[in-house]
């Protein structure tokens, strides 16, 4: 007789998934920002799946997490757990892991975080707008579909090609801001083009976030299809991992998130 609940495998850590404005959290990106803060949303998940390593999700931050904090979030200030989590894993890395992957996991509901490089270095938001309100999250697990495309291929790195330009950047930043409030309006159409925009942000100021001589596939392909088809798209992370998908309707190959509110 196998496990009775998924969480007997996985954990009870929540996932977190990011939604536009990926990449403002790096402080190599957001000091470039020419009017910031700059923002980014992210979701608190509840483990009712597992998803894959390698795919944009934070895994390897919530393996962290379950390695320093026993499998479950301390009841602590969530700013220091930020810290903490974010001091573990990059811990010697060259390339640090942005913040927002600690965030999501830290803060439930559906977040914005707003980077400004002249607070801590960049490293941290200087500020978190939350939403836990039950019919937000209820709306947004409806309208967003998960689509499984490929895990980043080994030897892939996203930072060979950079344009930091000032003002690319800035519109990465407001596509942050405009999902935020696209999700809370419950704005289908609105929260669609602020992932279209996001993508088009990623490909000029990062084009290996989409395309590199690992990479197999036509990633920039693939999201052109949905995005012709739906309200908007895009990936979970950089390199390709799940398609994220706005629609009213059904996406073929499609699944449904489990948005974590707070108790």
């Amino acid at each position: 007789m196998g496990p009775e609940k998924i969480t007997d495998v996985i954990g009870l850590l929540p996932y977190r998934i990011a939604l536009a404005g990926g990449w403002i959290d790096q402080p190599f990106v957001s000091k470039h920002n020419p009017s910031p803060p700059g923002s980014m949303v992210v979701v608190g998940l509840n483990p009712t799946m597992r998803f894959m390593n390698r795919c944009g999700m934070g895994t390897s931050t919530r393996e962290i997490a379950d390695q320093i904090w026993g499998g479950k979030i301390p009841d602590r200030a969530p700013d220091e757990l930020i810290r903490e989590l974010y001091a573990a894993e990059n811990d010697g890395l060259e390339e640090p892991s942005g913040s927002q992957d600690m965030a999501g996991l830290v803060y439930p509901g559906i977040n914005r975080l707003d980077y400004d490089f002249l607070h801590a270095g960049g490293c941290f938001p200087v500020h978190v707008e939350s939403n836990n309100d039950p019919s937000v999250a209820q709306w947004l697990e409806r309208v967003l579909h998960v689509v499984p495309i490929a895990q980043r291929p080994p030897g892939y790195n996203p930072l060979g090609d950079q344009n930091l330009d000032p003002e690319w950047i800035g519109r990465l930043g407001q596509t942050g801001a405009d999902c935020y409030n696209a999700i809370l309006n419950k704005d289908i159409p609105a929260l669609g083009a602020s992932f279209n925009e996001c993508m088009l942000c990623w490909g000029t100021i990062l084009p290996h976030t989409v395309q590199h001589s690992t990479i197999s596939i036509d990633l920039l392909g693939i999201c052109a299809y949905y995005q012709s088809r739906y309200d908007g798209a895009m990936y979970s992370g950089c390199g390709g991992g799940y398609l994220l998908v706005v629609s009213e309707g059904e996406v073929p190959g499609g699944f449904n998130i489990s948005v974590k509110t707070a108790a």
